[in-house]
Order: structure tokens, then C-alpha cells, then sequence
């Protein structure tokens, strides 16, 4: 689907409505155990369409507790701390769901990256780069597999994310590069925010994509990573409810700024 070159592209932040175009989406077989991670482009290289023929994929439908997500439109209100994702990528994804235990229990698993593998099994290793707690400017390297494609081998992608902004019980904004052997994401940028609801917790995440590889299909990589969102709010919920469930399970205190 994209040329296998370098690319320079720059960073981002959120962007404008784009206009609708008429896209035939090609259905793609995705293997959660690899689509997990939001910024793993893993299954995005499956073919060559011409840029000239990407066009944004919408994307709606609504979780099995109610909470609805559209994949390519939405407003400009969520933010942490002022910022959000990139408003003029062209792959993007939004999804929802409300979690039915404490927003400590939930938060702390999100902030705790180290500890990602215990409970994403696509999520191969997770370093923090920095000591101290989580916070603005912290980093941490990540890891998931990506599948062969007809233009690409089977590889691991390795993912270098900055915390660009943070607030306890709130919200984490990061954003960084994927890259593999032949495979390349420029920049994911990458929202979460948490609200506490009736019954539980509202978890919100967004992400969007740039790069040549990513932007030579936009409708297929937006398929790709709606289903990794999808699949990492899945594991979210089950791991949250199962610790808050079993009074033996209570996640360790993880320190947060």
C-alpha cells in the first residue's frame, strides 16, 4: 500500500473538518493480537494505492455500554491541558467507553508503561527512559510485532513516545515516531482523558497518524488504527474491572506528576 522511502514529515497537532469524499474501503483481515497498539501501523502495508486516491474514512459505531466513536470527524474540545492531537493529519480515529471501576485504578494502568505487557499481550516490552514519576517531558520505548505484507516483512516496531502534556486522573498526551525494518510511522500523537461517571469511568482517546506510508492510503490506515484503539480501550476495561473486582488485585501506586 505505501513506498518503503524515508521520510522527513513534520510533527502535529488537531485538525479542520475535511471535506467528504466517496471511498470504496478495502476490507483488510486484522489480527487484534497485533492491532492493539494504537501507533503499531503493523497490517497498514498491504498494498500500493496512489496517494491521489486516499480520501478520509469515516468511521461509526457504538460499544456494547453505550459509548459511541466516529472515526474521522469530530470536534475540537478534547484536550489535555490545552492540546490535542494533530489538526491536519489526515489519519485519524476517535473511540469511547466507560469502564466501571475507580479512575485511580484506571488512570494508574495507563500511566504505568512499564507495566503495559502484564496486560496488552501485542505489547512486547515497555522501558521508561527517565527516572521520577510520569510527567510533561517524560519518555518511554515500546515495542509491538508487525505481520508480513506483500511489500514489507514480518518486523517489530519500536516506538520512542514523548509525554507532551499530563494531568492526574485527567487526561496524557503523547506523541512520537513507529519505525520497523521497511515500516514507518512520522508521528503518532496520541490523547487520553478520563472523566468520572456514574458506575465508573468515561475514557476518551484519540490519535492521529502523518507519513508518506501511513497517508498513501488514509481510508485502510484508518481502519487499522481505529482497530487498535478499539482493541487497547478493550483491554483497558477488562484489566480495570478485574482489579477493581478482586480486592487482592489493587494495582500498586504509580507515581504520576
Amino acid at each position: 500500500m505505501f513506498s518503503n522511502g524515508p521520510s522527513n514529515s513534520p510533527a502535529q497537532p488537531f485538525r479542520p473538518r475535511l471535506p467528504h469524499a466517496r471511498t470504496v474501503r478495502p476490507r483488510v483481515r486484522i489480527r487484534a493480537t497485533t492491532l492493539v497498539i494504537s501507533l503499531a501501523v503493523a497490517g497498514v502495508l498491504a498494498s500500493n494505492v496512489p496517494a491521489a486516491q486516499a480520501a478520509p474514512a469515516r468511521s461509526r459505531a457504538t460499544h456494547h455500554d453505550g459509548a459511541h466513536h466516529d472515526g474521522a470527524h469530530h470536534g475540537a474540545g478534547s484536550r489535555c491541558r490545552g492540546e490535542g492531537v494533530d489538526g491536519a493529519a489526515l489519519v485519524r480515529y476517535q473511540t469511547d467507553i466507560v469502564i466501571k471501576a475507580p479512575l485511580s485504578t484506571v488512570f494508574k494502568l495507563q500511566a504505568d508503561v512499564e507495566r503495559w505487557p502484564a496486560w496488552q499481550p501485542p505489547v512486547l516490552t515497555a522501558k521508561r527512559l527517565d527516572p521520577g514519576p510520569l510527567r510533561k517531558g517524560s519518555r518511554f520505548r515500546w515495542t509491538t510485532p508487525a505481520p508480513p505484507t506483500p511489500t514489507t516483512p514480518a518486523t517489530t516496531l519500536r516506538i520512542t513516545s514523548t509525554v507532551r502534556q499530563l494531568q492526574r486522573d485527567t487526561c496524557v498526551l503523547w506523541s512520537g515516531p513507529a519505525i520497523g525494518e521497511g515500516v514507518r510511522i512520522d508521528e503518532g500523537v496520541h490523547l487520553w482523558t478520563f472523566t468520572k461517571v456514574k458506575g465508573g469511568v468515561h475514557v476518551h482517546t484519540e490519535e492521529t497518524w502523518t507519513g508518506p506510508q501511513v497517508e498513501a492510503d488514509v481510508p485502510r490506515a484508518t481502519e487499522i488504527l481505529g482497530a487498535g484503539l478499539e482493541a487497547w480501550l478493550r483491554d483497558l476495561k477488562t484489566a480495570a474491572e478485574a482489579r477493581s473486582g478482586d480486592p487482592r488485585a489493587t494495582p500498586a501506586d504509580t507515581a504520576v506528576g
